[in-house]
């Protein structure tokens, strides 16, 4: 027997071609990327993280009945499948946590700061957040770290909605409202990167396993894909430049990874692929689903 995890689409999916992103980051030679005519990558990657991946939302142009159907999904998600797995009586609680929740994808998932916003206590909370992950809304992203006695690390998770179309909905997000707030946008557009990976990680025979990883002198990276071993970073950043200073973490990370070091990336909103030293590499976001495989 197979058991097969079905997410909202990918961006291949929609585009009808197969990602070939995390072979190509672990292979000994990164393939290039072809740029695109009349490609505006910051608007580009905008629409499609507000679209998601739900093919049902795709298929709808107008916003009002894409918000429609979310609302009719989310309302059949609480009345059936939690009350089913659960026997919740008061269901009124979730749609509130499931905002709660939205508000904070890409930062780190403090259970006592969500139970005062909510007025959940915190052993109900967790109860809840694994009632979430079972229903494949709300998949947690794990820290990574190596017993190397050289730093401090973070533990604790990553809050991630498992689709950005539904966390837009939730947050009532439109593109004017994400171009007018960069931290707002950094945050989706992390979620929306580390999703269309984890989508990419369930087909890919190596399987990767996805992480953040964060120390307690606030190094960071975003994103960490471990394969057999061996370690890659990303770094998601939703600005049109990339300064060395963006590199930090990663070159922390590779530090600590020693050995099973691969290449740090960082995505970014710009159209060139730029190279910032040994193994380290700038690319358009887009990169997730254009770039081919060296195999």
């Amino acid at each position: 027997m197979d058991v097969i995890t079905l997410w909202p689409f990918s961006q291949g999916e929609i585009e009808g071609a197969r990602e070939g992103f995390i072979d190509a980051v672990f292979s000994a030679k990164l393939p290039g990327l072809k740029p695109v005519e009349k490609w505006d990558e910051r608007k580009e990657v905008r629409r499609r993280a507000l679209s998601g991946g739900f093919p049902e939302v795709l298929a709808r142009s107008n916003v009002e009945r894409r918000n429609a159907w979310y609302g009719s999904y989310l309302t059949t998600i609480l009345q059936r499948d939690v009350r089913d797995l659960s026997h919740m009586e008061d269901l009124t609680v979730m749609p509130r946590l499931l905002a709660i929740l939205a508000a904070r994808v890409g930062s780190l998932l403090n259970t006592a700061d969500v139970s005062r916003n909510s007025g959940i206590s915190q052993t109900t909370l967790k109860r809840y957040l694994s009632l979430l992950e079972t229903l494949f809304l709300f998949p947690e992203l794990p820290a990574w770290s190596v017993n190397v006695g050289k730093r401090r690390y973070v533990k604790m998770p990553k809050a991630f909605l498992s689709d950005t179309g539904l966390a837009a909905h939730l947050l009532h997000l439109t593109d004017e409202r994400l171009s007018q707030d960069p931290v707002l946008w950094g945050a989706l557009l992390e979620n929306f990167a580390g999703m269309e990976l984890r989508k990419q990680a369930a087909w890919n025979k190596e399987h990767p396993q996805l992480f953040h990883w964060r120390t307690h002198g606030q190094q960071k990276v975003d994103l960490v894909l471990e394969a057999g071993g061996r370690l890659v970073g990303i770094e998601v950043k939703a600005g049109t430049t990339v300064t060395t200073d963006d590199f930090k973490g990663l070159r922390a990370l590779a530090d600590d990874a020693g050995r099973r070091w691969v290449r740090g990336i960082v995505l970014y909103s710009g159209s060139e692929s730029l190279p910032f030293g040994n193994n380290l590499v700038a690319m358009p976001i887009s990169a997730l689903w254009r770039l081919a495989s060296s195999k």
